[in-house]
């Protein structure tokens, strides 16, 4: 993998977000989802009531791996491998004992991995889920990877599906303690 690390910002919060890894320019700007997927995640955000600044102000954000795992041979960012997991799950180990997470975020197929096992993306997302990890019992709301390499979330079932999983994710009554719209319809 290849540095720097990329840390969250200490954030003392319910709501847990987890993504891959940084990306290949996350390093250099010392923040996650910084880049084109960060771009389409808050917009989805944004459209359930919480802006990025928001956003980046009361939820924690976190990553499987906290390094760029570097390009893949066939284009796109490596998926890291189960080593490369293990190395970092101490760190969200920690932080889930100490934040105590009631809401989990996990965003693309790897970060939905870690709490579901091996799930076709349909089966999980639009919809919420109960989970236990690291001793600790939570929601999820999984959600697609905003990358712009993804077309999962551009067609069918994915389009539905993600607003699906916005609509719940506004219903949430976390996510209403840091929206500017507690009631507002998804359009």
């Amino acid at each position: 993998m290849i540095g720097p690390v990329v840390t969250p910002f200490p954030i003392l919060s319910k709501i847990y977000l987890v993504g891959q890894a940084p990306g290949p320019h996350e390093g250099a700007i010392g923040k996650p989802f910084a880049w084109t997927a960060g771009k389409t995640l808050f917009k989805w955000f944004n459209s359930v009531g919480v802006d990025e600044e928001t956003f980046r102000q009361k939820v924690f954000m976190s990553a499987v791996c906290r390094c760029f795992p570097g390009k893949a041979k066939s284009g796109g960012d490596r998926v890291p491998n189960d080593i490369e997991i293990q190395n970092c799950t101490t760190w969200m180990q920690r932080e889930f004992d100490i934040l105590r997470p009631t809401l989990v975020l996990p965003v693309g197929k790897l970060a939905i991995e870690q709490f579901f096992g091996k799930v076709q993306l349909a089966n999980v997302i639009g919809t919420k889920h109960r989970q236990s990890a690291f001793g600790h019992d939570f929601d999820t709301i999984p959600l697609p990877h905003p990358s712009g390499a993804s077309t999962w979330y551009r067609t069918e079932p994915g389009q539905t599906l993600l607003v699906k999983a916005l609509q719940l994710l506004s219903q949430e009554p976390d996510w209403k303690t840091i929206s500017r719209q507690d009631d507002q319809d998804i359009q």
